[in-house]
């Protein structure tokens, strides 16, 4: 692959990341990790982008360490995951609409197969990630506090650079 070519396909893998991420803020699934990966990519191509890689990594970090601060936390994340799993499970299945369904059919567990997939495909990766944080947080509330200590000295940089 041609240099060109390169920087194009991963500028436009950086932007359906960066899409991808801010859509699934909303929907089922990690954003701020798309986010993390968009950016990490666009990083390579812009200053904008560059900027923004640490503190959306560090925010993400600091909502892994908070997920897996107390045992009510970690239950209702795999609670999260569970429900996750069993609704792609059911989107697969796709059973008939129920009879108190008030639209049509058409309209009962959309988007099919490939929705089910991408429910399920979140809910393993939900199900790592929270397994990741507990390893690298939990009982640990130095690692919170070096990235809390990370995002003061990130805003304080900032602040810096815009009164300079």
């Amino acid at each position: 692959m041609t240099g060109a070519a390169k920087r194009v396909a991963l500028e436009t893998l950086g932007w359906v990341l960066l899409v991808l991420g801010v859509a699934l803020i909303f929907l089922p699934g990690p954003g701020l990790l798309g986010i993390f990966a968009g950016l990490a990519l666009l990083s390579q191509q812009y200053e904008w982008a560059e900027r923004r890689v640490e503190p959306v990594k560090v925010r993400a970090l600091i909502g892994a360490a908070e997920g897996v601060e107390t045992w009510p936390r970690i239950v209702l994340s795999l609670a999260g995951v569970a429900i996750l799993v069993a609704c792609g499970v059911i989107w697969i299945q796709r059973p008939d609409a129920p009879g108190w369904w008030p639209i049509s059919d058409d309209w009962w567990l959309p988007g099919g197969l490939w929705t089910g997939v991408t429910q399920i495909g979140s809910g393993v990766i939900a199900l790592f990630l929270i397994a990741y944080s507990y390893r690298r947080f939990h009982g640990k509330p130095e690692a919170v506090r070096e990235l809390r200590e990370s995002i003061d000295e990130a805003h304080q940089d900032d602040h810096e650079t815009r009164s300079a």
